[in-house]
């Protein structure tokens, strides 16, 4: 579902949820309205995939209904899906991977919160990156760095 964000009124808990209250805020990705998504319109191949997926800013409006009812992580945490719609789903698993204890260093997190910024212009997630290699430095959770190895020295006959 998509909104535009620009015309979006202020929302408050009593808005909850928008299917019901405030469904005139919601479109597909593809610009279809709720009442454009129905079963005869499934069978007769009007819906593809793209009309079923959540768009970052029913997400955004989801964490605004969250904030306004003084859930401010559960907010945030529709602030980082919201960013992360942008992101394929193959890079979302490796950054995943990545923030796993002590599976990358320091400069690897902070290579992946870069991109996070740089290319998908994720801040928020990028943030939490940057906080989790804080948190596994503290508390000795980040990849060993590798250091180069001396070359053997040839053995003798």
């Amino acid at each position: 579902m998509t909104t535009n964000p620009d015309l979006a009124p202020e929302l408050t808990p009593a808005d909850y949820p928008l299917s019901v209250h405030r469904p005139e805020l919601l479109h597909t990705p593809t610009g279809k309205t709720l009442d454009d998504l129905t079963m005869a319109a499934v069978v007769a191949g009007d819906i593809t995939s793209e009309d079923l997926r959540i768009s970052p800013e029913t997400l955004a409006l989801q964490g605004q209904l969250a904030a306004a009812a003084g859930r401010r992580q559960l907010a945030e945490n529709f602030q980082r899906a919201s960013e992360m719609t942008t992101i394929p789903d193959a890079e979302v698993l490796e950054m995943y991977n990545s923030l796993r204890p002590n599976a990358s260093t320091a400069a690897q997190l902070e290579e992946i919160a870069s991109k996070l910024e740089n290319t998908y212009s994720a801040t928020t997630c990028a943030a939490l990156v940057r906080e989790a290699a804080q948190v596994y430095a503290a508390r000795n959770l980040l990849a060993e760095e590798e250091s180069p190895v001396a070359p053997l020295a040839p053995q003798e006959a």
